[in-house]
């Protein structure tokens, strides 16, 4: 009996995992290969800094490369602090957080998916600091007149996005668990 027990615990651990598995994997496939070929056909279609207006000028795509994190923050740091904070912390936080996905008892699909998002567009912008001596390729600009957002990419927005759904599933998390609710 106990032998059946531990093996059934095993097989949910296993199927649950294996969804993760899928989700990562069907996530960073689309967020991935979304902000790679993008990023591909931009780099072939415009010059640096050429501005194409879309939408009445609403959405802007503007080829830069940007060596800094959101927004270029850090932009102006030397090689080697640029190299160690956006390379090689980058490189360890998205570890750190692929270990805690797969450890993670959480079968939460809101926080799962965020996470997905988040580890796939960290990822694919790693890929291009790798790729691109450090550099990361942003190319969406959004906004009205002159109130407008930084120039970022596909994989910004999955870790923005990402980070909203961790968010938003935490305080679903605290209102379902407030003593209020129970």
């Amino acid at each position: 009996m106990p032998w059946e027990i531990i093996m059934k615990e095993k097989l949910i651990i296993f199927f649950t995992n294996m969804s993760k598995v899928s989700l990562l994997f069907l996530v960073s496939f689309f967020c991935v290969g979304c902000d790679q070929a993008t990023k591909f056909a931009t780099q072939r279609l415009l010059e640096p800094d050429s501005v194409t207006n879309l939408l009445g000028g609403i959405i802007r795509i503007q080829l830069t490369q940007n060596e800094g994190s959101f927004l270029s923050l850090g932009s102006s740091l030397s090689a080697e602090w640029k190299f160690g904070i956006f390379i090689i912390l980058a490189a360890i936080i998205l570890f750190i957080l692929l270990i805690y996905y797969f450890h993670s008892p959480s079968k939460a699909y809101l926080s799962t998916i965020a996470l997905s998002l988040i580890i796939s567009g960290g990822f694919s912008n790693l890929f291009d600091r790798i790729r691109y001596e450090g550099t990361v390729v942003d190319f969406l600009n959004i906004g009205i007149g002159n109130f407008r957002t930084g120039i970022f990419n596909i994989a910004d927005v999955a870790i923005t996005s990402g980070i909203i759904l961790l968010v938003v599933s935490f305080l679903k998390k605290e209102i379902e668990t407030f003593p209020l609710n129970r």
